[in-house]
């Protein structure tokens, strides 16, 4: 059926947040209503990335872009757009810079990413393999099974240079060679979904738009190391995607790409799904590995490594989700091709989820290399209100910061590593100058101290001990030997703890150390929070000649501290303000000064 418009609407976690789903629902219901069966066909895809502006409504092939729609726009998007072919400009997607509607190639948020591992997200319906199958889907498994041996993928896998976007980055090759030669008659291939970075949703967003893609990497990872059987590892907290993988795996397995006998070849291969408590530690693949079998989710010593002894003793290979998906795509286009996108030792895209102090926040998928300004002045468009830009935490609690004099450096695995930080799974969380750096290093700290699984000494007692010397630091009661002890017992529990949490939990503090130790010691030798973050060395005045008595300050203060006749100038009790700022964000006409 030759349909003339198609209505794509986002349906990742954000935008279903947002009531995507009764837009939807009743974009169908108006279409029906109006007798458009045989016109127009709805869809409900994967995340389109620009998060900041969902729910968002793709028509085609006119490529409107609608964004923050409601469901009670749909009857004026069918009614005006699909029947009269009048858009509707209200909701039209407006550039920043000129103010005009833009198509989405014109968008400046899209114009400097390369989809590669988000090629299908936002433009198929995850739930339906017949689309994935239409855009190259099971094209790769294919050519696998009928032209490739084991020797020839993981050859493709070298050329390409692709390498591990969960952490470290170790080169994807020689992960799966080192599986398929070590003895065994049974072996396993694992996709590490525990995505659990604060203000990461990658791995999540991949699975939600573009299962299939995970799927068919898993079954040619089995076919390459010898494998008949996958899992997939991930959190209970992912409904959306959860369901979308089990619908995934079973019209897989209805048309005979994954079980017994793959496209009638000898090769077998099946995947479960096993879902995590969310706990951080279980990102650790040992620990996640752990897991599966039943056990607490601990870290184990290495070597051996998986390879070689990893779920139930059996050699194991194991990346996760954005890694995976990679994978069809550089069989069938060619390692070569992939091999040009990136820089010489870093190759391929890498996808970042952009938050914080940013205008365009959403997810976003860029050649390795890209520089750090393209990532937030073009593609993130910016400082919200003017403010300056501070620095970006990239690697999630396990990274580091990255300042605004190395907002030109190129991002890939070497770079970040230099200036402290790391790659990670690709969180992006974007600083201004409001933001308290110890005040940033202590809320990752907390979160790892919180995240550990207890059973090392140097992460259990080190990160305990960190967190305690930076809370006293932020409450003005620090000394400068406090700086000396945490750099040593930071470096010690780099060396010494058993896994990548407490070998990393550290980096926030080494890295703000690095770029912002004036700020630790204007806690420490001034007693101020230069940021005005931290509550304990907040003072709040009130200035008699801006106050204009409008009691607004008095009437929000939550202890009744603020006292003055109306039309008069008011006072602060010092001794009752419990510093929680409500008087600063309310007064209209700064009168309140934070100090």
């Amino acid at each position: 059926m030759a349909f003339k418009n198609f209505i794509l609407v986002c349906g990742g976690t954000g935008c279903m947040s947002n009531k995507a789903e009764e837009i939807y629902r009743a974009l169908v219901h108006e279409a029906e209503h109006n007798h458009l069966h045989d016109d127009v066909q709805i869809v409900k895809t994967g995340c389109f990335g620009f998060c900041e502006q969902g729910p968002i409504v793709k028509i085609l092939p006119e490529e409107a872009f609608y964004v923050n729609v409601t469901p009670d726009d749909a009857s004026e998007l069918i009614r005006e757009h699909i029947i009269k072919g009048r858009p509707v400009e209200r909701l039209l997607y407006k550039s920043a810079e000129s103010k005009e509607h833009a198509r989405i190639d014109d968008i400046q948020f899209y114009q400097k990413q390369v989809r590669v591992v988000l090629r299908n997200c936002g433009s198929i319906d995850p739930e339906n393999i017949e689309e994935y199958i239409a855009r190259d889907g099971y094209a790769a498994l294919e050519k696998v099974l009928f032209e490739m041996s084991p020797e020839d993928v993981i050859a493709e896998l070298k050329t390409s240079g692709l390498r591990g976007r969960g952490g470290a980055g170790y080169p994807t090759h020689l992960k799966w060679d080192a599986t398929r030669k070590v003895p065994g008659d049974k072996k396993y291939v694992v996709c590490n979904a525990d995505e659990g970075d604060p203000g990461a949703y990658m791995d999540r967003s991949i699975l939600e738009g573009d299962p299939h893609s995970v799927l068919e990497a898993m079954a040619i990872a089995g076919y390459t190391i010898g494998s008949d059987h996958g899992f997939i590892y991930i959190r209970a907290e992912y409904p959306l995607a959860i369901g979308r993988l089990e619908t995934a795996i079973k019209q897989a397995k209805e048309l005979g790409l994954l079980g017994d006998n793959i496209l009638g070849t000898e090769f077998s291969f099946d995947i479960e799904i096993r879902l995590g408590a969310g706990a951080f530690v279980c990102g650790e693949e040992t620990a996640l590995l752990a897991s599966i079998e039943g056990e607490r989710g601990m870290p184990k010593p290495r070597p051996p490594f998986p390879s070689e002894k990893g779920l139930w003793n059996k050699p194991t290979v194991i990346n996760n989700v954005e890694t995976w998906a990679n994978v069809p795509v550089i069989i069938t286009r060619g390692g070569e091709w992939f091999g040009k996108i990136g820089t010489d030792k870093s190759k391929g895209t890498k996808v970042f989820a952009l938050t914080g102090k940013i205008n365009n926040s959403g997810l976003v998928e860029v050649p390795m290399g890209t520089p750090l300004r393209d990532i937030i002045y073009n593609i993130g468009g910016g400082i919200p209100d003017g403010k300056a830009f501070k620095g970006v935490q990239t690697g999630g609690p396990s990274g580091g910061v990255i300042t605004a004099e190395y907002i030109d450096v190129a991002i890939d695995f070497e770079h970040l590593r230099e200036l402290g930080s790391i790659m990670g799974s690709g969180g992006m969380i974007v600083m201004d100058e409001d933001d308290c750096m110890v005040d940033v290093a202590k809320f990752y700290l907390e979160f790892t101290v919180e995240e550990s699984c207890g059973k090392c000494a140097p992460c259990r007692i080190g990160g305990r001990k960190l967190h305690t010397i930076l809370d006293k630091i932020s409450r003005g009661n620090g000394t400068v030997e406090d700086i000396t002890k945490m750099e040593e017992i930071g470096f010690a529990m780099q060396k010494a703890s058993l896994c990548g949490l407490g070998q990393t939990a550290p980096n926030p503090i080494l890295s703000t150390l690095r770029y912002f130790k004036d700020e630790y010691m204007a806690h420490i030798d001034d007693k101020q929070c230069p940021a005005g973050k931290c509550k304990d060395l907040l003072t709040f005045f009130i200035l008699p000649d801006k106050c204009i008595g409008c009691t607004l300050c008095a009437r929000n203060c939550p202890v009744n501290c603020i006292a003055g006749e109306r039309r008069q100038p008011h006072v602060i009790d010092q001794p009752k303000c419990i510093k929680c700022g409500e008087c600063y964000s309310v007064c209209k006409f700064g009168a309140v000064e934070r100090r």
